[in-house]
């Protein structure tokens, strides 16, 4: 098992001024970050940070998005869908100059876009179509995916990992996966315990987010975390946990994420507390 941290607490484009935070990190004992890959204009730039953290002794995982309708992977529109094939195409090229191990996020439809009904199968086949065409040039990068199942008030096509799984089964692709959110599942799911069941015994789980119900410090709200990261571990899951908490400290973020108050007093205290829970929940 290995423990990360998403930088999304501090920015959406980790430039020079967060490397700073990424020696925090590691000095707090982390064995990587994720980080978010959402402007592929200049994918050389991913190259720097990958030889940041090689310097500090870290590993790295990554998060990104489908940015807009034009590169929509469930669109109807076969042009859009083909955006979203060479968006991800260009997010895939950034991952391997950074040396990123996974990719997760909802890279199927845009954040927050709804149809206001219920998923339809067109909608899932053409997110497959897309997701079949980028696994394999994901395992040419040396990247796993793992999409990510939203809750109802981000995404519609995935919000349960029954539907996660299923979905990652239907690309069938060996290099393609999901992943488990605590968060999400906070508010998805009727039993977390049988959730973590599906989605481990799909044998498509590559990655997990640790994140408290309010996306604040783990282990200061009403997730049970510990006993969810204990069956994870019982199951026989040794992947990546990784700490997920937003703050308000990008605008354009906290209004995506619905930030609309602090949920912590600094950003140390998500890091510091939210890696003891983890290490805790895992050697008890």
């Amino acid at each position: 098992m290995k423990i990360g941290f998403n930088l999304l607490l501090w920015t959406g484009h980790v430039t020079d001024e967060n490397f700073p935070v990424i020696e925090k990190l590691k000095a707090a004992g982390y064995d990587g970050v994720e980080i978010p890959i959402f402007d592929v204009s200049n994918p050389g730039h991913f190259s720097t940070i990958g030889r940041v953290l090689k310097d500090n002794g870290l590993e790295a995982t990554a998060v990104t998005v489908l940015p807009d309708e034009a590169h929509n992977a469930i669109s109807p529109v076969a042009a859009n869908r083909q955006g979203a094939i060479d968006h991800l195409k260009r997010v895939f090229e950034c991952a391997h100059n950074a040396g990123v191990q996974t990719l997760c996020g909802p890279y199927y439809q845009v954040l927050g876009q709804f149809t206001g009904k219920y998923p339809t199968e067109e909608e899932l086949n053409h997110a497959a179509e897309v997701h079949r065409a980028i696994s394999p040039v994901a395992e040419a990068a040396g990247v796993k995916c793992a999409i990510e199942a939203l809750n109802r008030f981000e995404s519609h096509l995935l919000n349960t990992m029954e539907q996660a799984a299923s979905y990652a089964k239907r690309v069938d692709h060996a290099n393609f996966g999901t992943m488990y959110d605590t968060f999400h599942a906070n508010i998805e799911e009727k039993c977390p315990f049988t959730a973590i069941e599906t989605v481990f015994n799909s044998g498509k789980l590559n990655h997990v987010h640790i994140s408290e119900n309010d996306r604040g410090t783990p282990g200061r709200g009403h997730i049970n975390i510990t006993e969810q990261i204990q069956k994870l571990k019982s199951l026989g899951y040794d992947g990546w946990m990784t700490i997920e908490a937003f703050g308000g400290s990008l605008p354009d973020l906290a209004a995506a994420t619905r930030v609309w108050r602090d949920f912590f007093p600094s950003p140390e205290q998500v890091y510091l507390e939210g890696i003891e829970v983890i290490k805790k929940a895992w050697n008890a």
